[in-house]
């Protein structure tokens, strides 16, 4: 607001904007930052879904599950890619990246293969 209204000609600064905004009952309503990270309409393939809701698993390294999640830092999105072993509900790998590129995921499964 201070800068609008000092490219209109008006001198003020941002205290005086600040105090008319309050003494005015008017109020800043920010926006939340939002990135949409799924695209349903691809002309990709899609894999089958084997596990069909069989999150048990009765041996380590039978059965594995992986994510990719976004988190908002003051940076920027930093993205988070982790693979559980289902036997221990076990981190067995992950990685963290600020684009989300399918090297992310690669490296999380590499740190998974890697560790068991």
């Amino acid at each position: 607001m201070t800068e609008e209204l000092q490219e209109l000609g008006v001198n003020v600064g941002h205290r005086r904007v600040g105090r008319l905004m309050r003494d005015n009952g008017i109020k800043i309503i920010g926006t939340q930052k939002y990135k949409g990270t799924t695209d349903s309409n691809h002309a990709f393939n899609i894999a089958p879904y084997l596990l069909d809701q069989g999150f048990y698993a009765e041996i380590p390294g039978q059965k594995w599950a992986g994510d990719i999640s976004y988190i908002w830092t003051s940076e920027g999105w930093l993205y988070l890619a982790v693979i559980l072993d289902l036997y221990s509900r076990r981190v067995i790998g992950w990685a963290v990246s600020n684009r989300m590129k399918r090297d992310l995921a690669i490296r999380a499964l590499d740190m998974a293969v890697a560790l068991r």
